[in-house]
């Protein structure tokens, strides 16, 4: 039996010293597949990493709280690898074990077919960096598995995985025996896997942390958190209801007795007078009780909330029988040119259509995305807007948000910006951070703005939903989904490609073929 428990962690930013995790235990036992969850920016990583080694953080974060490991292995999956390890090839990156030569050929043999990768994968010379999104996490998390780790951490292992990996990562994580602690936006994921759940907020303007740790799956945390929030808002409001009514009939029972003492005779004075101020006296010390019942009143709920805005508008709408793409090619190159990708490739999009490209990482989805781009961007006839799946493309890291989206330097636009980036939980201090600053979801919130106000009917989407929480993700669904234009995109999001889009294509060797959802993802992985 294993066991892992960290105790009241509090972490402070350095920078702005904003508490953004405050007393936080969390003990973890065989079995446990626990995922943290929350907006970007609230702590999941830099908690994470903590864990693993309390240095990787100590340049930007005050840190208090006890580990107590139990002398478990833990294995960790970064969200990035590090610039060094990019650099490495697969071989030396699999050498940096000193676990990796004590792998005998059947066994690595045997790790390869689980990863479904070739026997020989672990000595290629090709860089880390070169690999696709799905390689670089079989790649690591075959070095992690050579370890023989008693808990995995695991952050953001869907991350730029095809759908085949990402059911991979999802037998991965179902069949370890000890626990795992995982980061992810993938809500068929966490669906799928997850049998606790740890939610951090950041609420009132970001002034306030809050966590909650629920021993439920996914669906039903946020099924039963929807019926409290209703629950206490229910209550908050008829309790506040009563004491309105309550309030009137003490206020109108003060200003009549107050009345009467005015016009009082002097006659009655004494006696009448007597008996006036006393249920004055009386009407006093009944507001004084209901002031002392009021601080115990239900409290109206807070949460973090996702965010919202409309993405087009009715300008944006696309008349159903216009040809927005009409794409042939006999066949597709590797960017570096260096290899045949798929061959005749044929896609046509009319009206407001909205579809998605899939395939295996590394297959040219982006690729292809990229040509599909540089066309539409050409055209005259069309609107067309980019979300690449690199932002640092499109965003420059050294300006400010408000700067970036500002095309006309017109105070009224930047007072406008500025109260967009409001609704979409920036705080002033971070409407002024430098891009290079932001996290990756709040990066991608900057660029959906962008998208919003370009009056944009047809959108260019690689991996729209990658950076955002899965409590934003049923939101960005509903915004792209509402889109009144047509909608280009390349994602591994299951969610996504079942409510958003009207037709779902997968790259082939031999061209894109419609895919209509029965075969996607059928890799199995042996139970560790």
């Amino acid at each position: 039996m294993h066991m892992f428990q960290i105790k009241n962690v509090t972490l402070v930013h350095r920078k702005d010293l904003r508490t953004i995790l405050e007393d936080f235990s969390l003990v973890l036992n065989d079995g446990d597949r626990v995922v943290m969850i929350g907006e970007e920016g609230n702590g999941k990583s830099t908690l994470m990493k903590w864990i693993v080694d309390p240095e990787m953080v100590e340049d930007y974060i005050e840190a208090e709280g006890e580990k107590a490991d139990g002398g478990e292995t833990l294995g960790y999956l970064p969200q990035e690898l590090t610039e060094a390890d990019k650099q490495k090839s697969v071989y030396e990156y699999f050498c940096e074990s000193s676990y990796f030569a004590e792998q005998t050929p059947r066994e690595l043999a045997e790790l390869a077919n689980d990863f479904g990768v070739e026997k020989q994968f672990v000595y290629r010379d090709q860089k880390m960096q070169t690999l696709s999104g799905g390689e670089r996490v079989k790649t690591q998390m075959m070095r992690i598995l050579m370890e023989r780790p008693t808990i995995l951490l695991l952050d953001e292992p869907s991350n730029d995985i095809d759908i085949e990996t990402l059911e991979l990562m999802e037998k991965l994580i179902n069949g370890w025996k000890g626990a795992v602690l995982f980061i992810s936006h993938d809500e068929t994921l966490i669906e799928h896997t997850a049998n606790r759940v740890v939610h951090f907020e950041q609420i009132r303007r970001k002034t306030k942390c809050r966590h909650s740790v629920a021993n439920m799956p996914y669906r039903q945390y946020v099924e039963e958190r929807l019926h409290n929030f209703e629950k206490q808002e229910m209550l908050a409001l008829g309790e506040r209801r009563e004491k309105k009514i309550r309030d009137e009939k003490l206020r109108k029972m003060e200003q009549s007795v107050g009345a009467r003492l005015d016009n009082i005779s002097h006659a009655d004075r004494d006696m009448i007078g007597r008996l006036l101020k006393k249920k004055m006296k009386n009407v006093k010390a009944m507001e004084k009780r209901f002031e002392r019942e009021d601080e115990n009143m239900t409290e109206m709920p807070e949460q973090e909330e996702a965010i919202f805005f409309k993405l087009g508008d009715k300008d944006s709408a696309i008349p159903s029988g216009k040809w927005v793409l009409q794409y042939n090619s006999d066949k597709l190159i590797s960017a570096d040119g260096s290899r045949e990708l798929s061959a005749d490739i044929d896609l046509k999009i009319r009206g407001s259509e909205k579809i998605a490209i899939i395939g295996t990482n590394g297959c040219g989805k982006t690729t292809l995305l990229n040509i599909l781009a540089k066309e539409l961007l050409s055209r005259d006839d069309i609107r067309a807007a980019y979300m690449p799946q690199d932002y640092e493309k499109l965003l420059d890291m050294d300006e400010t948000p408000v700067d970036y989206l500002d095309t006309t330097g017109d105070k009224e636009e930047r007072t406008r910006i500025r109260t967009y980036l409001g609704s979409l939980k920036y705080t002033a201090d971070e409407m002024e951070h430098p891009i290079r600053e932001l996290s990756g979801g709040q990066k991608a919130k900057v660029l959906l703005l962008k998208l919003s106000m370009s009056g944009a009917n047809v959108l260019i989407l690689d991996e729209p939903t990658r950076n955002f929480s899965p409590l934003s993700g049923p939101v960005i669904r509903k915004m792209l989904k509402e889109f009144p234009g047509a909608v280009i995109s390349v994602s591994h999001d299951r969610k996504y490609l079942d409510e958003v889009c009207d037709k779902v294509y997968r790259l082939t060797l031999d061209g894109l073929h419609e895919d209509r959802g029965e075969d996607r993802g059928t890799v199995l992985l042996s139970s560790k």
